[in-house]
């Protein structure tokens, strides 16, 4: 799936880095917060999907919106009809045309949104398996992560197994070095050997 870069009108932050940040008149300076809320006290968004399929226009998309929800965003993302063409160039074709329709809309309706859940909003489309992405958030938590990869921690700190994001990164990528410790350690020794081989090599 394609991704574009952008914050919807009326978010913080300069468009292309829209996402949590520290201070400013939205928030304690070194708290975070997102859209004017504090992360510990966003409003709850659990009736996001909902809300979207009664505010979206009836003839946007064909069957049931997909609305994923995390901490910082909220991704909606709708099937559009089929072009009479299978070619990939039509359904992407398709795609861009209801993406230039819509956006004035759109924006409109991710400001409403934003207000009333704290969250940017990202917005897809998908005919088949052609599927465009136009806004995402790419948020830091010790790298950059996507909506589904930041889900997996956000799962683990609401268990309990870690106290953040950072502690929940550390975590998982501990439980990688155990399952796949024989793997790692033939890395190690392939790059070894070719650290090796290069001190071996004529010198410049």
């Amino acid at each position: 799936m394609k991704h574009e870069h952008h914050t919807p009108s009326g978010a913080p932050g300069r468009r292309g880095t829209g996402g949590p940040r520290r201070g400013g008149p939205f928030g304690r300076p070194g708290g975070w917060q997102h859209g004017g809320w504090q992360q510990g006290d966003l409003p709850d968004a659990s009736d996001a999907a909902a809300w979207f399929a009664g505010r979206i226009p009836d003839d946007w998309f064909t069957g049931d919106l997909k609305v994923t929800v995390d901490r910082d965003e909220i991704t909606v993302i709708g099937e559009l009809p089929a072009p009479d063409s299978d070619e990939p160039a039509a359904a992407e074709g398709r795609i861009t045309r209801w993406r230039e329709d819509t956006r004035e809309q759109r924006m409109r309706i991710a400001d409403e949104a934003q207000t009333k859940y704290g969250r940017s909003i990202a917005w897809g489309a998908r005919i088949g398996k052609t599927g465009q992405l136009f806004t995402h958030l790419a948020v830091p938590a010790m790298t950059r992560l996507r909506q589904s990869e930041r889900q997996v921690l956000d799962t683990l700190v609401d268990a309990g197994v870690a106290r953040s994001r950072s502690e929940a990164l550390a975590w998982c990528v501990h439980l990688v070095g155990q399952h796949t410790d024989e793997w790692l350690t033939g890395l190690r020794e392939a790059l070894s050997e070719v650290e090796r081989l290069r001190g071996e090599g004529p010198s410049l």
